[in-house]
């Protein structure tokens, strides 16, 4: 059997992620398809893991690709999760993931409305969203607060959780809007702020082609294993948020071969991936919260030393912005009140890899200019960079 050493894991991340000086790329699609999937439940962090892989980072092209040609989408899909992934790996992600989300979203909802008691039901609920549909054919991009001023069914209330204690009187706006999202209905627009804000207008969209499910499945985790491999079943199944007969089968239809890890475990990559690849020059990156290198394994002891995960992760597994040096994480970093990038390593680096650091850091703090960038999930290092 083949053995793949982490050494040589954390090569294949530096060129397959594009986060070598030499293996980055102009193009915001490209960048986003080298590791997939971007994380976008901060807006920002799909603007900052961009930019770390582009040889020329800023925020126009990015916005162009999101909102102009419209050649990176967002879906509600894996683990339930907002994800940014390119335009022609869209319907694959919809028919193995969002699609079942999607679905999800409609029976909870109905559910609410069958327990709130006053007679909302399904057929509400499509006139309700036949209506959002044409406000938004009519006018334009807009904000669900927008929305729900033009749509009187938008501002209907419905008690949720009725009899317990945590019983609540909610509004449905946003439950419908995300439904139709969900299904590819409508689409996130320009915020109604800069890039780092999550207060997005909305814009009519068209529903993702039919691909059948299995053979969706079976192209994401082809991709996957492409950019993430050699990585473990439960890898593959933490990521894509699969029960473990789909990942198994998803793994045999593209023909995976087996090879042995340093620990020992056994992993998975696809049949033509078995030779060793080249080291490349040594990098250094500052990679925001969420990012997908950080993120994209369920064991990351590869490129993660243990004893820095108090320091990184929030308390539900959120990792925060790291530092990288050569293919591994070495400390964190955050963004100070005055704009300054301000960093610290976890474990002992060089001279070579702090300047390094340093010139990134410059890097980053010139594109990223004038605005200021808070994670939404808060970590220890990251709390107290910023103090």
């Amino acid at each position: 059997m083949h053995c793949i050493s982490d050494e040589q894991r954390r090569i294949r991340l530096g060129r397959r992620h594009r986060l070598a000086p030499s293996a980055r790329t102009a193009s915001p699609v490209s960048a986003a398809d080298a590791v997939v999937a971007l994380h976008a439940t901060d807006a920002a962090t799909v603007f900052l893991s961009t930019c770390a892989r582009m040889s020329e980072a800023g925020v126009t092209a990015v916005e162009r690709a999101l909102y102009e040609d419209v050649s990176l989408v967002r879906q509600l899909s894996m683990r339930n999760t907002l994800f940014v992934v390119s335009q022609e790996l869209a319907p694959y992600v919809y028919a193995s993931n969002a699609r079942a989300v999607a679905a999800k979203e409609r029976r909870t909802f109905l559910k609410h409305l069958a327990d709130d008691g006053h007679g909302l039901d399904e057929h509400w609920l499509a006139d309700a969203e036949q209506q959002t549909l044409a406000a938004l054919a009519a006018g334009g991009p807009v904000t669900g607060s927008e929305l729900s001023a033009s749509v009187a069914a938008l501002r209907t209330r419905i008690t949720v959780f009725p009899g317990k204690k945590y019983e609540g009187v909610q509004g449905v706006a946003s439950r419908v809007i995300r439904i139709l999202a969900a299904e590819g209905h409508i689409r996130r627009d320009r915020p109604r702020g800069s890039w780092t804000s999550s207060q997005f207008r909305w814009t009519i969209s068209e529903p993702w082609p039919f691909e059948d499910p299995a053979q969706a499945q079976a192209e994401l985790a082809r991709r996957w294993l492409r950019s993430y491999g050699p990585a473990t079943e439960a890898d593959l199944k933490w990521w894509t948020g699969w029960g473990l007969g789909p990942v198994r089968k998803a793994l045999a239809a593209v023909g995976a071969e087996e090879v042995r890890l340093d620990d020992g475990a056994p992993g998975w990559v696809l049949p033509d991936d078995l030779e060793p690849e080249p080291a490349m020059e040594p990098w250094a990156a500052l990679l925001p919260a969420l990012d997908p290198s950080a993120m994209g394994w369920a064991d990351r002891g590869f490129h993660l030393p243990p004893g820095h995960r108090k320091a990184l992760f929030d308390r539900s597994g959120n990792i925060g912005p790291t530092v990288w040096w050569d293919g591994e994480i070495v400390g964190g970093w955050a963004q100070r009140a005055d704009g300054e990038p301000v960093w610290r390593p976890l474990s002992g680096i060089g001279r070579d890899a702090a300047a390094a650091i340093e010139a990134e850091a410059s890097r980053l703090a010139q594109w990223v200019g004038r605005a200021r960038i808070t994670p939404r999930f808060r970590t220890p290092l990251e709390r107290e960079l910023t103090a």
